[in-house]
């Protein structure tokens, strides 16, 4: 049965997503409510939404995570829906079954199928109870160094450990010997505690040199189920993704189509609804093993978007009001290929270290195939508080090496001053043989680290927009010179073409 149609919904997040959401239910016409933290008090998600509540101080342990703060918020705006987002508390299935008990509409899953797949080795056991290959490994959590120990027996070496409550890259730890084993486990129990609140830990063995493909979901209240394709995110920084494409450009028709159906029957087996996303490793002979399923839209859902022309953030609303999905398996086919890079403020020259503060000049690029989902504009300030993602950049080509391409102009387009960006590190992978080819694994950046390789490019936009300064003065100064320059030799009408002195010192530049 249909629900009731809602009105307003209110968006449990901030940033990026949170503009990408409130975007989406403008178009829709549905009224939208932000929440923000004291620190969030002038941002892009505030002013773009028709109403605003303040939830409480940056920490957010002390506004954004706050269940009840943000069901007060709904209470005092006449909100019907809530949006989670990503992070924070979108996989939260305490959140899930409080809001319906309120009363309110929580667009995504129910709290027994977050519950069902949030836990990783419950989602193992369910995977492995309908037929998806996974990772040997331990059975369930491992309880001590013992247990432990007994897994190792029987499941060669290289084990990953892993958090069970853990994502993010965080309670994770590489293990090469039985010797590194006991302190290792207890190393992976204090992270895991500290970050999750939960000690639980579990193995599985380790993939050698595998890549992340995950496969796009969408499921309705009628059981129906579409998988939307692909994404390859083995571009990682800390196990993070930071640079994501569809399709994977090495996956066969057959494999994905069988990646497609097992998603599509684990999403069935929990009675799933909405947006989620069933993440995989894939090694060099095409075997692809479950690693999570993630209970949410995805940050990187744009470039599935892209290659679908699919709006997930709309199809998550009309599924949350008890909508049919309106399309067949067979009516969705991918149309050539995209690429996403995660704009951070952050140094890829130190280790990315976070670089806060405030973006004294924010300009974006513009053109065919180009998209920027940005939660940030001049003037703003990026907080110490949360993930330091500026911005989502995205590039859509009829084949790969045109998204390539077209991302590589954008980045030299992106213009961000007063902080530090990844943006170098991101052109640097674009310039990539093993990337432009792609011919790479998760293990792309730690290799590059491991050979001593720059992970920043010779040329920089900084370096760009110094030459073209140096132009700019050339050309007032050069009149009182008396002299030609050394330079360029073009000229325009008897005069000297600055933009020519600029493509000799761009040239010059790179030597």
């Amino acid at each position: 049965m249909a629900r009731t149609r809602f009105n307003k919904v209110l968006v449990a997040n901030r940033g990026e997503i949170a503009v990408r959401i409130l975007q989406a239910l403008r178009e829709s016409g549905y009224s939208s409510v932000a929440v923000y933290s004291e620190a969030d008090a002038d941002a892009l998600h505030v002013r773009r939404a028709d109403e605003a509540v303040l939830l409480g101080p940056a920490p957010p342990n002390e506004s954004y995570l706050v269940i009840d703060k943000i069901l007060d918020a709904c209470r005092k705006t006449g909100a019907e829906a809530v949006h989670p987002g990503y992070g924070f508390l979108s996989e939260n299935a305490h959140f899930a079954r409080a809001l319906r008990d309120a009363g309110i509409v929580f667009i995504g899953p129910s709290a027994e199928a977050i519950e069902a797949m949030g836990e990783k080795t419950r989602a193992r056991e369910l995977a492995q109870e309908v037929g998806v290959p996974v990772a040997p490994g331990s059975k369930g959590v491992v309880k001590d160094v013992d247990e432990a120990l007994e897994v190792a027996s029987r499941v060669p070496f290289p084990l990953l450990l892993k958090a069970a409550a853990g994502g993010g890259g965080k309670g994770m730890r590489l293990v090469e010997s039985l010797e590194e084993l006991p302190n290792a486990f207890r190393s992976c129990q204090r992270e895991a505690a500290n970050a999750f609140g939960d000690d639980s830990v579990y193995i599985e063995k380790f993939i050698v040199q595998p890549r992340h493909v995950e496969m796009q979901i969408l499921a309705d209240e009628h059981g129906n189920v579409r998988h939307l394709f692909e994404r390859d995110c083995s571009i990682q920084r800390r196990h993070q993704k930071v640079i994501e494409e569809a399709p994977c450009p090495v996956l066969s028709d057959a494999v994905r189509t069988k990646m497609g159906q097992v998603a599509a029957e684990l999403v069935r087996a929990v009675g799933y609804t909405g947006a989620g996303t069933i993440e995989f490793l894939l090694d060099s002979e095409q075997r692809f093993y479950f690693m999570e399923m993630n209970t949410r839209l995805q940050v990187e859902h744009p470039v599935t978007e892209m290659i679908t022309g699919i709006d997930l953030v709309r199809a998550q609303l009309q599924i949350a009001q008890g909508e049919v999905i309106a399309w067949s398996q067979d009516e969705l086919v991918p149309r050539g290929a995209a690429v996403e890079c995660r704009i951070y403020a952050e140094d890829s020259s130190m280790n990315f270290l976070p670089c806060p503060g405030v973006i004294e000049t924010l300009c974006t690029p513009s053109g065919l195939g180009i998209r920027n989902d940005s939660g940030y504009g001049t003037g703003d300030t990026v907080p110490t508080n949360y993930d330091p993602l500026i911005s989502k950049l995205v590039t859509w080509g009829p084949d790969r090496s045109t998204a390539i391409a077209r991302m590589r102009v954008a980045l030299q387009d992106t213009i961000v001053t007063g902080i530090r960006t990844n943006i170098p590190f991101h052109l640097r992978v674009m310039e990539d043989l093993r990337f432009t080819s792609g011919d790479y694994t998760t293990n792309f950046l730690p290799e590059m680290l491991e050979r001593g390789e720059s992970l920043e490019p010779t040329t920089t936009p900084e370096m760009e927009r110094i030459a073209i300064l140096a132009a700019a003065i050339y050309e007032h100064v050069a009149p009182s010179m008396g002299s030609q320059s050394t330079v360029a030799t073009h000229k325009r009408n008897g005069k000297l073409s600055p933009w020519r002195v600029y493509s000799r010192l761009k040239r010059l530049s790179r030597t």
